[in-house]
């Protein structure tokens, strides 16, 4: 720990509580804390969807991923990228037109039904935790790393900065802590690429040929196998990462803080741009760690990987660029989390609390005490998971979520939008079975039963063959759905044309 370290972290986080000062002055009704009042414009929006994806998971977990694996951890960046098309072309639109605070009040719109709005609020909130997990296991790393504290007080530090934000500044400050730590994140990411480059003499295939020599794999490294062994494991990690992100709570939160659909495509095609040249950049930061910080070193340091970037830094530019650069991964996580956190207040309070407890009829005090309190309740339990996950992979757990979304939200988000047939009983079973079927399979996987001690949480030969289930729980979502559907004789074609309108134009939006 030295003094430059501290003064830029110092920076950093002071400009953030400003940020949270002057929002906490202008979070004054549920609409303000939820949706910062949906009075950000379009670059805004877009900058802030980048931040909230561009996390801990990006930024340390796939560059350690690369530096580690090459072409396997590649993956994650490929996956992310195109994930985008998805939420462009498919979801952005209609759940702006449908929506109003959560993915609950877009499926409520057609099934206005406390199960259906309790089975979502249930799968956004586990979502939330296992994503919450793998920021705060990447905070952790990163300042155990920098200041030398226990892995618990570094879990915990951030845990309290992150329930700040989200106290006091709702979602105006959280919007805006986003897109100050995009801006700094593709600083950050731009320098150490270029610094990259400029030792591989501006030569990228140059870069690539030194890259067969440089890591242990040999030429394996620029080849898929060296992590994913299974042709269908890396099948179904892709499924994951294409297919979640436009089932991910807190991404489509995002699209109820802006005044339309038109402004909602707008936000979109600026994050795709912002998140499109990043994932590109990841290829840099990963070769640039295997190739000038050396495995040995990054694995020593944590044995996920999560610290390649930083070393990165350190090994280019010195302590300061590595001082930069761990301040702005700590912003990216302290930005990501406080994101996650209101999510999850928000499926709490305005799902549970105040449409199945309260019936709809809370006060306006009541929905701003009751999300404050969830607030707190996310906080601690993501907090205490956190401390007995230290040592997994950040991207995997990330991967993890990712396959929930894809499996419980995008059936039921799909089938709400263009199947008339569709129904309550078909909206519960999708959600459940997608959900379900994804934490069943993976708790029988090779990442937490492994023959391998330290591989993953169990020592044991795994059950079910692949990492991530999604290959398998997408498609039982789908099924849920469709067999519940079919088992019930409920059918309302009046209002499914009415959402079908709604979807499409915007009109009769019931704010």
């Amino acid at each position: 720990m030295n003094a430059t370290v501290i003064s830029i972290f110092i920076f950093i986080v002071g400009i953030t509580l400003v940020i949270t000062y002057f929002a906490a002055k202008r979070t004054n009704s549920a609409s303000d804390f939820y949706t910062a009042g949906g009075g950000l414009t379009g670059w805004q929006n877009g900058l802030a969807i980048a931040g909230d994806y561009l996390s801990a998971a990006s930024f340390l977990g796939i560059a350690g991923a690369i530096a580690l694996f090459g072409f396997d951890g590649f993956l994650f960046s490929i996956g992310y990228l195109v994930a985008y098309l998805v939420v462009l072309f498919i979801v952005a639109e209609p759940l702006r037109n449908l929506g109003k605070y959560t993915l609950a009040d877009m499926i409520n719109a057609r099934f206005n039904a406390k199960k259906v709005r309790g089975a979502a609020a249930l799968s956004s909130i586990t979502i939330v935790i296992f994503y919450m997990i793998a920021q705060l296991v990447g905070a952790g790393a990163l300042i155990q790393l920098l200041f030398g504290i226990d892995y618990i007080w570094a879990v915990l530090l951030v845990g309290i900065m992150m329930t700040i934000y989200v106290l006091f500044g709702g979602m105006t400050a959280t919007s805006w802590v986003q897109i100050i730590k995009a801006v700094l994140l593709m600083v950050g990411t731009v320098i150490l690429s270029f610094l990259v480059l400029k030792n591989f003499n501006f030569n990228i295939l140059d870069m690539f040929t030194q890259m067969k020599t440089a890591t242990p794999h040999g030429e394996a490294y620029l080849s898929p196998g060296v992590k994913y062994k299974i042709p269908l494991d890396t099948i179904s990690l892709m499924l994951a990462l294409v297919l979640g992100t436009a089932g991910l709570p807190h991404i489509l939160m995002r699209f109820f803080t802006v005044k339309d659909a038109k402004t909602a495509r707008s936000s979109v095609m600026w994050a795709t741009w912002i998140v499109g040249i990043f994932y590109v950049m990841t290829i840099f930061l990963g070769f640039g760690a295997a190739a000038f910080v050396g495995s040995d070193l990054i694995t020593s340091t944590n044995p996920a990987g999560n610290m390649a970037a930083p070393l990165l830094a350190q090994a280019l530019g010195g302590d300061i660029l590595m001082s930069f650069i761990s301040a702005v991964a700590f912003a990216t996580i302290l930005a990501v989390v406080a994101g996650l956190v209101l999510t999850g207040a928000s499926a709490f309070a305005h799902d549970i609390y105040g449409q199945i407890i309260k019936k709809g009829q809370a006060t306006e005090r009541q929905q701003m005490l009751a999300a404050r309190y969830a607030s707190l309740g996310v906080s601690a339990f993501s907090i205490l998971l956190a401390i007995f996950a230290q040592s997994l992979n950040v991207a995997f757990l990330v991967s993890l979520a990712f396959c929930i979304a894809a499996s419980a939200n995008l059936p039921v988000i799909l089938y709400t939008i263009f199947w008339k047939r569709f129904n309550t009983t078909g909206a519960i079973s999708a959600i459940l079975t997608g959900l379900i079927s994804a934490l069943v399979l993976v708790s029988l996987s090779p990442s937490v039963m492994n023959p391998v001690a330290g591989a993953a949480i169990f020592v044991g030969d795994p059950i079910f063959p692949l990492t991530n289930p999604a290959l398998f729980s997408v498609p039982l979502g789908f099924i849920g759905g469709w067999v519940g559907t079919m088992l019930s004789k409920e059918l309302d074609v009046k209002k499914y044309s009415e959402v079908n309108v709604r979807a499409n134009t915007g009109g009769f939006r019931q704010l």
